[in-house]
């Protein structure tokens, strides 16, 4: 069968096709035929490589992955799979908290992801794909998606406080901004361009204002609210907006982060921290129950992916090009 793994870090050279053996399930498993992968900014991070820290190349990416049960008594199924995993022993697997598994993974970045024809994966893993969605839709869905709800599960956001969503077209703030609506929250948002802002307000948003470097986002958001500033700040573009974020957060505000596109140095006024009563909250993926509750909004219809377009595999050079250009919602490569 065939696959694309990276064997050393690059340009988009590095992605290369190789024949392997197809694999076999054994018990507790299941063999999924797959079918479509979502990109997430991770796979550009694993292809070119993170100053200090090492990928276990050879690697197969792809975190997000959507396909069907290919043999045994489910053959047929269409299914997603859970994007990481804990180690299911430690103290923090046991008490519901994988993503604080000291050996936690993410599939596509601590060990092999789904840009291959066939994956095995533990049977638990395995996430119904709704009726209403197809291959390429579910793969949209379940990093992003999972990132987006422990966040705001995180920042104990509540129905009638006031949430900015930074990056409001990106693949978590397209979710987090249905997610945040559906909690009866009031949705603000940032993005780059006209008609991606257009974009988050058709998602639910109230209102949505430009992050360029000069944009003063934190003083619309401010005037949006009467002064006062958002209850929750859902950040993860980084050292860019770092600072206008803050200024947009109200007093005793919680601010959460899951990334640092633009960069991870950034500057914090530990006088204005406290005195305003702020909180800083640092998130990564979810649990497994945050997955499944995100899940059930999925199936029930209340959350949707926003899907930017499709590549073949055999395309996944361009597919990597249209997410560095920086694209509504997700990208999806068919594997075809």
């Amino acid at each position: 069968m065939r696959q694309i793994r990276i064997e050393a870090h690059g340009g988009s050279e590095a992605l290369q096709f190789v024949e392997v053996q197809e694999p076999s399930a054994g018990p507790g498993q299941v063999k999924v035929r797959v079918r479509a992968v979502g990109l997430n900014h991770l796979d550009l991070w694993v292809r070119r490589g993170v100053p200090g820290h090492r990928f276990p190349l050879p690697l197969v990416p792809g975190s997000d992955c959507a396909g069907e049960i290919a043999e045994g008594p489910r053959a047929g199924e269409r299914v997603c799979i859970a994007p990481a995993f804990g180690c299911g022993q430690c103290a923090a697997c046991q008490r519901g908290q994988e993503n604080l598994c000291r050996h936690y993974e993410i599939r596509g970045e601590g060990g092999d992801g789904g840009l291959s024809e066939i994956v095995v994966v533990p049977e638990r893993d395995l996430l119904p794909i709704p009726e209403h969605l197809d291959f390429e839709q579910a793969a949209a869905l379940p990093l992003s998606g999972v990132t987006a709800w422990q966040m705001l599960r995180k920042a104990q956001l509540q129905p009638g406080e006031t949430v900015l969503i930074l990056g409001g077209t990106s693949g978590v703030g397209s979710l987090a901004i249905q997610i945040a609506a559906a909690k009866g929250a009031r949705v603000l948002a940032t993005a780059g361009t006209p008609e991606k802002r257009q974009r988050c307000l058709e998602l639910g948003a109230e209102q949505a204002f430009p992050h360029r470097e000069d944009a003063p986002f934190h003083r619309q958001v401010k005037a949006a609210t009467g002064g006062a500033g958002a209850d929750v700040v859902m950040e993860h573009i980084g050292a860019a907006t770092w600072e206008r974020s803050l200024k947009a957060l109200a007093w005793g505000g919680r601010l959460v982060t899951c990334g640092a596109t633009t960069g991870a140095e950034v500057q914090i006024n530990l006088r204005a921290l406290f005195f305003k009563q702020q909180a800083l909250i640092g998130s990564t993926m979810g649990t497994r129950a945050d997955l499944l509750a995100y899940w059930s909004q999925v199936s029930a219809g209340r959350v949707r992916p926003v899907v930017a377009g499709s590549w073949s595999w055999g395309d996944l050079a361009g597919a990597h090009q249209a997410l560095e250009a920086g694209v509504v919602g997700k990208v999806v490569v068919r594997v075809d």
